[in-house]
């Protein structure tokens, strides 16, 4: 299983910051290489500047579902908001932080 970094207040990836039903998505940040729930979460335990993923990199396996684990595109993410292995679906409030992780 994958070490999801930060805050983290359960197995599914919810943290301190957002913990509602659907908040089970962990976002791999392109300057670590590590999941953490939320931007807030890297911010707080990194020493280092957040990088935003690149449009050309979209096709990367970069965001953990926390109900099934498996490993989306930040283009799935981003376009269908829900695991394609599972079918869990995700917080669409997310949207609103794309620009805090992905060049939109």
């Amino acid at each position: 299983m994958m070490e999801i970094f930060g805050f983290p207040i359960d197995s599914a990836g919810r943290c301190k910051h957002y913990y509602g039903e659907n908040d089970i998505v962990s976002i791999k940040f392109t300057c670590c290489n590590r999941y953490f729930p939320c931007y807030k979460c890297h911010d707080e335990s990194t020493d280092h500047e957040r990088q935003l993923w690149q449009k050309e990199d979209f096709q990367e396996k970069a965001i953990l579902c926390g109900n099934c684990f498996n490993e989306l595109t930040i283009d799935a993410y981003i376009h269908y908001q829900q695991c394609d292995n599972c079918n869990a679906t995700f917080n669409p409030n997310c949207a609103k932080h794309y620009s805090k992780y992905f060049e939109i």
